[in-house]
């Protein structure tokens, strides 16, 4: 399997495993019933999960290197 690929699957398994965090640190309140969130507040909430998964792989970087 090239590195390349590793790579991709090793950043996947982060992004999966650090989900929860990210999701209770970026608070994003879910769509309630048949409501659907038009293009611009996707485009909100997707740069705040990519801010909250940012301080989510951070924070667990500190949490391992500290422990």
């Amino acid at each position: 399997m090239p590195a390349d690929e590793e790579t991709m699957k090793r950043r996947y398994r982060e992004l999966l495993d650090l989900m929860p965090l990210t999701v209770a640190i970026a608070g994003l309140p879910a769509s309630e019933g048949n409501f659907n969130f038009n293009t611009e507040q996707m485009e909100i909430r997707a740069n705040t999960l990519a801010t909250a998964f940012k301080h989510a792989r951070q924070l667990a970087r500190e949490v391992v290197t500290h422990s």
